[in-house]
């Protein structure tokens, strides 16, 4: 767990670095360079002007990802970068939940197909090595109710309440971490948004009047970093609620599993 939160965040702190540095390559490259074409575009007799209207349009245009890094900065690199962070570390445990919880899954139709033959044939040990051999919670439930089939149906059930228990709470480890990284999200990004105001009416105090390119720079700043928390808060909660019918769907397998598990377990007691 610790090292999936680990690479991920190193990945994501890289990836921005980089990113930055590629930027401040591409500023310090002189006016005057001849990679640099300075001089309008004059279409030649005979070529379809609007084709180059369009090259110019499309050569000239900023892509999504060089917006996303331009209003990055210029929404404040603090208060973005803490939303950032927020967001490689909801995503982070995000993806550990869905690897753990697809690994989970399992065929229970099959299994106690698979544990009513070995009853069967071998009894409550050749049961017990079919949940040994099979990956997930639904197996190690059943592990521990055959385990104390031998005391009674009544403590096998138990067993299998208990054991549900805790195979429930591993379902659900994480999921309060995302829950914070969702309201934690908009909730800096306001903070950014109130700094960026101070910072606006600081700015109209000191020049002692107010003007659009006195206030311009703290209002960017509070728009940017408000719809930046809030997109990431939008993105985290749907994964969220993803991996809430996920565990949902696995405890409701996993109760009705049980329940075929204790009536083969009373069936295989009773033809004794």
């Amino acid at each position: 767990m610790k090292k999936v939160l680990a690479f991920f965040a190193i990945a994501g702190f890289l990836t921005f670095g980089i990113s930055n540095v590629a930027n401040a390559q591409e500023d310090t490259i002189p006016a005057d360079s001849p990679a640099v074409a300075t001089d309008p575009v004059t279409p030649a007799e005979g070529d379809d002007k609007d084709a180059v209207v369009e090259d110019t349009v499309n050569t000239g245009g900023h892509s999504f990802t060089q917006e996303l890094k331009v209003r990055f900065i210029e929404g404040d690199p603090f208060w973005m970068g803490v939303v950032l962070i927020c967001l490689i570390f909801g995503l982070a445990l995000v993806i550990e939940r869905i690897v753990y919880l697809n690994l989970a899954t399992s065929n229970t139709k099959k299994l106690l197909e698979k544990i009513e033959g070995a009853l069967k044939s071998g009894g409550i040990e050749a049961a017990k090595e079919v949940c040994r051999n099979t990956r997930g919670p639904v197996a190690s439930i059943f592990y521990q109710g055959l385990d104390r089939a031998d005391e009674g149906v009544d403590m096998a059930e138990k067993a299998v309440v208990s054991y549900g228990g805790v195979q429930m709470g591993l379902l659900e480890k994480g999921m309060s971490w995302i829950a914070l990284f969702i309201a934690l999200a908009p909730m800096l990004g306001f903070m950014g948004t109130v700094v960026g105001m101070i910072q606006a009416f600081d700015a109209i105090a000191t020049a002692g009047t107010i003007s659009a390119s006195v206030v311009a720079g703290g209002i960017k700043v509070a728009l940017l970093t408000t719809v930046f928390g809030l997109v990431v808060a939008i993105i985290l909660q749907v994964f969220y609620n993803y991996l809430l019918a996920k565990i949902d769907g696995l405890v409701n397998n996993m109760e009705d599993a049980s329940i075929g598990l204790i009536d083969l377990i009373y069936r295989h007691k009773s033809s004794k």
